[in-house]
């Protein structure tokens, strides 16, 4: 799976269903290219495109339950692999990283916010 198809489905779990403009900008690649990729990842049973109660017009990207079991899946792995790599450093180095998980913490939360935008 493509960088940007394991984004989009993070966003998505994160952020809710979104339009594919929405994904598209959000991820930084061009309108059609989004289609295509949720295209590609619908086909794959990841996401589903459903309508939009208020606006029959609009089309929303949302998960499916495949699609959020791949996304845990994928952080489980990424948290199993930080423990290992976190078990191989001096007691030093890893007080340095808790002292710096409130910075991080921070980051991670300024990046919600700018992921998060209109849901229609």
């Amino acid at each position: 799976m493509s960088l940007t198809s394991a984004a989009t489905l993070a966003t998505l779990d994160r952020t809710g269903p979104r339009r594919i403009t929405d994904l598209a900008a959000v991820e930084g690649v061009t309108q059609p290219a989004m289609t295509a990729l949720v295209r590609v990842m619908e086909e794959s049973g990841l996401v589903e495109r459903r309508g939009y109660a208020s606006d029959k017009r609009v089309t929303l990207v949302c998960l499916t339950e495949a699609g959020a079991s791949y996304v845990r899946t994928r952080r489980q792995a990424g948290v199993h692999a930080f423990e290992r790599l976190i078990g191989e450093l001096t007691g030093d180095e890893v007080e340095a990283l808790v002292a710096a998980l409130p910075a991080l913490k921070h980051l991670a939360e300024l990046e919600s916010q700018d992921s998060e935008g209109p849901k229609q």
